[in-house]
């Protein structure tokens, strides 16, 4: 529901907005512009869709092997004490509990095109449990939280575009960034927890501490690193364990004595109609981005808010990183433009640059997220999940602030 109001509110502030700048300014061109941003996000969405069909449909078809051969209940064995409580509404050996465990994982690792297709996965398991088709479950909502709260322990692409636009040292961001989305997942899982009455017991809170402790030694471990040794590192470890999980799949089926490749095959043709299907809520949400942020609304309202803290008396440094943080929400390619034009303006080594990118790297698309994920099983009732995942971003872009303060000044 509160995406219904949210996807609304986007297209009737941009026709205000362009009626006030015509009637105002005698500015006629705002309705070219904006309708021109409506036609490019829709092929924009389409070519993600697009993009995604080859990812799709090569990792489902290694998640069917993974299946088949019984690899992923075993690693829902392995988590279940803490996503039997945090997910109550699945069954322990249920195959969901994996998926959903190699999507966080692959999350924490920064590989993102591996992340989406186990998700994509998980939601597809969840469904196959779901009484009412078209509304989501709370644990649908959970897990849809904890992906956009982003949790990541190696921002690798943040600090490769650091480096790229010359920064003294691009690593100098990877400890902010671990703090800031380390809080917003916390506050995001409580939040929840609170939401749906899942009481926060020894399991959960000694679960979320070895996270914590693990968080810290990545932290000390890299903090001890070279921005170039970091990044080869870093890079290196994700790969070598998304590669050794494909390895272990395909060891298990063959001890099943599995026919690899049509199984491959069939899951592989289930990530194909996955893809297609997930175009009409791609295109929906991107139009209402792109008219939206076409329409000027984002930029006046950051004037607003520039005035507002300075008249306050405030320090309206941060002001700078704030399109990229209302950005971050929307579209993780805007996201991305804005932090790099916050970097191109001010210096790669400029507080508001890294700022900008401490932001970024604190939570996830949102309403990418909730699209994607929502669309692949025609869930149309999303409930409260809008809110608690804008919830954890908010949470991260203040933590964003507030950290980057502490380490830069």
């Amino acid at each position: 529901m509160i995406l219904n109001y949210i996807w609304i509110g986007f297209l009737i502030v941009a026709f205000l907005m362009a009626a006030g700048r015509s009637l105002l300014s005698g500015d006629v061109t705002i309705w070219s512009d904006i309708m021109n941003a409506s036609f490019s996000q829709a092929s924009f969405a389409f070519e993600v869709s697009l993009g995604l069909t080859g990812v799709l449909t090569l990792w489902m078809g290694i998640m069917k092997v993974g299946e088949r051969a019984g690899a992923i209940n075993a690693m829902a064995r392995l988590i279940s004490p803490l996503f039997s409580r945090l997910f109550p509404g699945i069954p322990k050996d249920h195959p969901a509990m994996g998926a959903i465990f190699m999507n966080v994982s692959a999350n924490m690792l920064g590989l993102d095109n591996a992340a989406t297709p186990m998700g994509l996965r998980a939601m597809q398991e969840m469904q196959s449990l779901n009484r009412d088709k078209q509304t989501a479950t709370d644990a649908m909502i959970m897990f849809l939280v904890l992906n956009s709260s982003g949790l990541c322990l190696i921002p690798v692409s943040i600090m490769m575009y650091r480096a790229q636009g010359g920064a003294t040292n691009p690593s100098d961001i990877f400890l902010p960034i671990l703090i800031a989305t380390s809080i917003a997942t916390l506050v995001g899982l409580f939040a929840l927890c609170l939401k749906q009455r899942i009481r926060i017991d020894r399991v959960i809170l000694s679960w979320l501490g070895g996270i914590a402790l693990m968080v810290a030694g990545v932290a000390w471990l890299f903090s001890r690193m070279d921005a170039e040794a970091a990044q080869k590192w870093s890079t290196f470890a994700a790969n070598f364990i998304l590669f050794s999980v494909i390895i272990g799949f395909l060891i298990a089926a063959m001890r099943k004595r599995l026919r690899v490749y049509d199984v491959f095959i069939e899951g592989a043709k289930e990530g194909f109609s996955t893809a297609i299907g997930i175009i009409p809520y791609l295109v929906a949400i991107l139009v209402a981005i792109g008219m939206f942020r076409a329409s000027g609304a984002l930029d006046i309202f950051t004037g607003w808010v520039e005035s507002l803290v300075a008249w306050l008396g405030g320090d309206t440094r941060w002001v700078g990183a704030l399109p990229t943080m209302l950005m971050k929400p929307l579209s993780g390619s805007g996201s991305c433009a804005m932090m790099l034009d916050v970097m191109q303006t001010h210096g790669a080594d400029a507080f508001v640059s890294k700022l900008a990118g401490a932001v970024r790297g604190s939570t996830d698309t949102t309403f990418y997220i909730l699209a994607v994920y929502f669309g692949s099983v025609g869930i149309s009732r999303t409930r409260y999940a809008a809110g608690y995942a804008l919830l954890a971003d908010i949470t991260g872009a203040v933590a964003a602030v507030f950290v980057s303060y502490l380490f830069f000044g």
